[in-house]
Order: C-alpha cells, then structure tokens, then sequence
C-alpha cells in the first residue's frame, strides 16, 4: 500500500516577515550560515527554539535595526514602513575576522567574481576564510562542519 501525504513540503526558501508597525524583519531562511549574531546580539528578540522566533516588540526599533544590520549572511534584512527612504545608504566600510569562521566585511562595496561578473553588496558581507564554502567567495557556513581554526 502507498501513502501520499497531501500537505505541502515544508520549504526553507520561505520568506517571512515581522513588524512592529514602525519596521518590518525580512528573514530568508536558505540565505543563513547560523553565525548565531543575531541571537547573540539581541536574544529576547531572535528565539529560534520558538515559533515564530523572532519576538520583534522585544527591542526598541532601533536596537532591531542596528542588529540586523550585522547579519553576515543577509539571511536578515529590514525595511522601515511608511516611508519612501532607501535603506540601502552607503556605510562606512569596516572589516571584522570572526574566530574560526568568516571574513565580515561590514559596509558598501562592490565585489567582482572571477568570471567578471560584479554585484554590489550592502550591510554585512560574510566572506569564505576555510576554502570550503560551496557558495564561494561567500560564506555558507561549512567552517563548522569541517572544524575550520583560523
């Protein structure tokens, strides 16, 4: 006998949204390398044991802004309602080397891959420092699984 289940399959490409009616959270799961920044960072808002886990009237507007700023993957982004501004300003560029996992550059920059292909990235770009990502030049979290010091 075959079973066939009629629900549909849980995807990680969803895109879900979080507001606290002065900013909405834009969070895409298959964008993130679990860095834990987030988490780290403003833990009374992001809860991933929970569902939903991002508890977005935890922190001021502010605070989540900031935080999801420093998101390396851009698995965490943000756009602030009522308002026509682009949220893509130019930042100041700043480099970060986290311990045994990525090169974040923080910042405005344009990054040109060796086919000449050329993208611009804004916020925070998590950069491959273990040579095993399969998304290079970019992070995508393998660091962890290989046990990558550095």
């Amino acid at each position: 006998m075959k079973f066939v289940s009629l629900r549909k399959p849980v995807s990680m490409s969803a895109r879900k949204e979080y507001t606290n009616g002065e900013v909405t959270i834009i969070w895409e799961a298959e964008k993130c390398i679990h860095s834990g920044i987030c988490v780290k960072g403003l833990p009374d808002v992001f809860q991933p044991q929970d569902k939903p886990w991002i508890k977005i009237q935890a922190a001021s507007t502010s605070n989540l802004v900031s935080q999801v700023k420093k998101c390396p993957s851009g698995a965490l982004s943000f756009y602030m309602n009522n308002t026509e501004q682009d949220n893509s300003t130019i930042m100041e560029t700043e480099v970060e080397v986290m311990e045994n996992g990525p090169l974040l550059v923080h910042g405005t920059l344009n990054v040109t891959h060796a086919d000449g292909k050329s993208e611009t990235k804004d916020k925070t770009t998590a950069f491959c420092r273990c040579g095993s990502s399969s998304n290079k030049p970019y992070c995508d979290g393998t660091h962890r699984k290989i046990d990558f010091e550095g």
